[in-house]
Formats: C-alpha cells, sequence, structure tokens
C-alpha cells in the first residue's frame, strides 16, 4: 500500500487516521494542508474516486468565512486556492481515496493486497 493521508494536525479525524495506520505499521506519507495544498492532478485523481461535492466542507470555518454559501463559485478552483476548504482527512491508495475517518475502507484495502 502506499498511503498518502492530506490533512491538518489539529483536525481530530485526521489525528486518528495518522493513529489507524501508526497501530497497523502500515507507512504513510502525511501532507499538511497548511504547508502545502493539493496539485490539480492529484485534486483531480481524487476527485474521480470520492466526487467533487464531498471535498468540499461546507460546514467548515473556511467556508464561513469566505462567505461561499453566498456566491456562486467553481469548486475546484476554491479548493486549490483555499486548501483547507477540504474534509479532513482525505486518505489516498493509489487511485482509490476517501474523505473522512473510513477505518472499514483502509481495512478493506489491506486485505485485498493479500
Amino acid at each position: 500500500m502506499n498511503i498518502q493521508i492530506f490533512g491538518v494536525k489539529k483536525c481530530r479525524d485526521t489525528q486518528k487516521a495518522e493513529r489507524y495506520f501508526k497501530e497497523r505499521a502500515i507507512r504513510y506519507q502525511f501532507v499538511d494542508l497548511n504547508i502545502r495544498a493539493l496539485s490539480r492532478g492529484e485534486l483531480e485523481k481524487i476527485q474521480s474516486a470520492t466526487g467533487l461535492d464531498n471535498l468540499i466542507d461546507k460546514e467548515g470555518k473556511e467556508y464561513a468565512k469566505r462567505n461561499l454559501k453566498y456566491l456562486v463559485h467553481d469548486i475546484q478552483e476554491q479548493l486549490l486556492l483555499h486548501p483547507l476548504l477540504l474534509k479532513t482527512p482525505i486518505v489516498r491508495n493509489g487511485s482509490k481515496a476517501t474523505v473522512g475517518y473510513q477505518p472499514d475502507t483502509w481495512s478493506s484495502w489491506k486485505d485485498e493486497k493479500k
């Protein structure tokens, strides 16, 4: 498995995802969205696995701060410009991806490898 976790250190679900992989001795790469945004290619691969509407956090502080509820906007462009709009964690395993804490799905990835 080639696991990447995209998130922010303060997010509880991101912390739980990191703990999940650490406890199972599964190596992963953590990408802090406060430091590095997703590239267009990364976003498109994740979007094809999860759907674009599942990626944007409409309940989050960043969404409210940018008043996106009241503005017509291109979701993909907003996510590229403002990565804190993403729901976290985003866990990617090659062409597969999940949004949020999804241990059952991650477990199935591990089982597929066997």
